[in-house]
């Protein structure tokens, strides 16, 4: 589908992480959300975890917040329609938040998060 704005996408976005659940929230800590157009090498990628998981932070204070970076012209140009789009920011919120709790892609894939 063509991209939706950068307004109704990070309407989105913000839908997908009220959805989270909050046994799964309340473990969040020092992590911001960012939504950007696309990533500057990879045109291809969906998202984005950058940071220390909680399950590696030791002596662990005076950092800047991790990154989550949530991509909105590819996720848009994979999508087949709104509600597509919609399941695959969820998906995406749910893989990157994986990340910063400690969850690494070999798990992610077990559990059927890929």
């Amino acid at each position: 589908m063509q991209p939706v704005s950068p307004a109704e996408f990070e309407g989105l976005v913000a839908d997908a992480l009220d959805t989270l659940p909050t046994e799964l929230a309340r473990h969040f800590s020092n992590v911001v959300v960012m939504v950007e157009d696309e990533h500057p090498e990879d045109h291809d990628i969906l998202g984005l975890y950058e940071g220390i998981a909680l399950t590696e932070r030791t002596q662990y204070s005076g950092v800047l917040p991790d990154r989550i970076s949530l991509y909105r012209i590819p996720l848009c140009l994979m999508a087949e329609d709104l509600d597509h789009l919609v399941e695959e920011i969820a998906v995406t919120v749910v893989h990157e938040f994986a990340h910063h709790v400690g969850i690494d892609d070999r798990r992610l894939h077990e559990l059927g998060w890929d």
